[in-house]
């Protein structure tokens, strides 16, 4: 089926199978480029900033060297001696070091098809999504179809509703553009769009007239991504991944702890039978195969974001499989097979979590004795572990069936070195808080309820606790748990931190912010624990990995309605530039 614009099934360009894609693979985009054309590994010294150094005494300083990647001088030191440097005058601005996610799912986000729009998540109505669906048409060859999947929610844009076809078609008249919904759909496509799923004959796609494309039982927004991602090649991942990293760097993220996606729950060690099926919405992946395009960046060098990769598994009690010694035939092997905390600096393993097995209560005696088992094998094969409970106001049962299933193992195989965590913790009592800092454990505390929270009835906090599980001391992290619940912008997570304020501007958090310094650390140090790399990261500091972000505002002073706004202008790296709007240069 072709039209006046050429597009046909035959002749529609996921990502980047074309000549201009091809080039595009060939070399980083403007946006994470080295723009002087000098060496990566040469002498840096910035200077006139106010960089937060987020060091054990808050210090602020104006000056800092990086050289082979590394910090080497902070403060004055930065501009006595040393060999010749290229000189970056921050004029004035703040600098921070490079933030750390400490719970997201990126790996969905580095794997979308299309070329797609990440920043949709930042828009604060149909106009500004129309906008970035606009900027992005610039780069799209003819027959490319942009997307926009995920974070990007009716909820977050003042008119509480997608863009229609026709308001697409205005601003995207000649490219297919589909846009979908969280995890699950529904989703909205332009007339090109429209067209396309139209022209499917096999596993048909049915969209209304006003280019609606259902979710619901048949899942047709599902089926339509699935007819996207088996026309998706591995040079189309690469790019997927590169614009993914891009996008992550913009918003001064310089460290990901990505918690996979949630695997098929089945028994299977065979990674074919993970392909995408027709019913698979957005957060499910071959969770086998889902790094390669990564991989292969990283291998050739190319990758500018560090990852660091938990294993999510998923296998509950499978009676198929037997008794409790035949369960859990994936987390068996992966504890055989594999390494945690394996690589480099850039790319590496982390432990298992958000968890080793799904939940169960003991009164679901199969799934709680899987459960409980894998806990158990976890701990004797000396792995870090993660489970993910935010408990309620009500009851903090299921965080306390979790804190007294790490006081077990611990008595029977020693955990206390290994740095187990807790993800979420909303409600975690201060008694909770002390067993499990007794432990050496931390937690990870969500900032996503700012996009779905409501006033509670009674007038309580709809959580976290920030500022009590902060005045526990034990040691916190935050994190946005991006990217189908939630964007995978940090900064919305640190406005909620320390405002308590959703996104229609009510207070659902009343009583437990945080100070902005606070939130910070939380975003900065507190995740570098989290991920075992206090030593490297976190901080600006001498010797540590020269990772940090110049912000295109003071965010510790400006008024909390521009805190949500806040960008980076210039992010390095291990001392490389990966995002340069060239604000501080003069050249936009």
């Amino acid at each position: 089926m072709a039209d006046t614009h050429g597009l046909s099934r035959r002749g529609l360009i996921v990502g980047g199978g074309t000549v201009a894609a091809a080039a595009a693979l060939a070399a980083p985009s403007p946006a994470h480029a080295h723009t002087d054309g000098r060496a990566d590994d040469e002498d840096l010294l910035l200077v006139n900033g106010r960089i937060h150094t987020m060091d054990d005494r808050d210090s602020v300083v104006s000056s800092v060297r990086i050289a082979g990647g590394r910090f080497t001088a902070v403060g004055r030191d930065a501009e006595r001696g040393g060999g010749a440097a290229r000189k970056i005058d921050l004029r004035g601005r703040t600098v921070v070091p490079g933030l750390i996610e400490s719970h997201s799912h990126f790996v969905s986000l580095a794997n979308r098809p299309g070329y797609h729009v990440a920043e949709w998540e930042l828009a604060k109505n149909v106009a500004e999504v129309l906008a970035f669906l606009k900027a992005r048409r610039r780069t799209v060859p003819p027959g490319g179809m942009i997307t926009a999947m995920g974070a990007g929610t009716p909820r977050m844009f003042a008119e509480q509703r997608l863009p229609t076809l026709a308001e697409i078609d205005a601003v995207v008249p000649d490219r297919p553009v589909f846009l979908y919904q969280s995890g699950f759909g529904p989703a909205r496509v332009n007339t090109l769009g429209k067209q396309f799923f139209e022209s499917i004959t096999d596993l048909p796609v049915t969209v209304a007239e006003d280019g609606t494309i259902a979710g619901g039982n048949p899942n047709m927004a599902n089926r339509a991504l699935y007819h996207l991602r088996i026309r998706q090649t591995f040079a189309d991942k690469q790019r997927s991944a590169l614009d993914a990293m891009a996008y992550t760097a913009s918003v001064g993220l310089t460290t990901i702890l990505d918690q996979t996606l949630v695997a098929t729950a089945n028994g299977t060690l065979n990674p074919a039978a993970l392909d995408p099926q027709p019913t698979d919405g957005l957060p499910t992946l071959n969770h086998f195969r889902m790094y390669d395009a990564w991989l292969a960046l990283h291998a050739e060098g190319r990758a500018f974001i560090r990852l660091q990769m938990n294993f999510l598994h998923n296998q509950g009690y499978i009676a198929e499989l037997g008794g409790l010694d035949k369960q859990l035939p994936e987390l068996r092997e992966r504890l055989k097979n594999q390494f945690p905390f394996f690589g480099d600096d850039m790319l590496r393993t982390g432990g298992i979590g958000e968890w080793a097995a799904p939940f169960a209560l003991p009164t679901n005696a199969n799934g709680y004795a899987v459960w409980l088992e894998s806990q158990r094998l976890v701990a004797k094969a000396r792995w870090r572990n993660e489970n993910a409970q935010a408990g309620s106001a009500t009851s903090t049962a299921a965080i306390e069936q979790v804190v007294a299933t790490y006081e077990a193992v611990d008595a029977e195989f020693g955990i206390k070195d290994l740095r187990w965590g807790l993800q979420h913790a909303d409600y975690a009592t201060p008694d909770q808080l002390a067993r499990l800092k007794k432990l050496n454990c931390g937690v990870s505390v969500s900032g996503f309820r700012w996009l779905g929270g409501l006033p509670r009835a009674d007038g309580l906090p709809v959580g976290p606790l920030f500022k009590d599980i902060l005045a526990s001391g034990i040691p916190m992290g935050m994190h946005e748990d991006g990217i189908h619940i939630a964007p995978h912008n940090p900064w919305f997570a640190l406005h909620y931190a320390t405002t308590g304020l959703n996104v229609l501007g009510q207070q659902i958090n009343p009583g437990q912010q945080i100070t902005r310094q606070q939130a910070l650390r939380s975003y900065t140090r507190g995740n570098a624990w989290y991920l075992n790399r206090e030593d490297d990261l976190g901080s600006i500091e001498r010797g540590k990995l020269a990772d940090l972000v110049v912000l295109d505002r003071d965010y510790f002073t400006v008024a909390d309605a521009a805190l949500r706004d806040t960008r980076a202008i210039l992010t390095l790296v291990d001392g490389k530039v990966v995002h340069d709007t060239g604000t501080l240069s003069g050249h936009r």
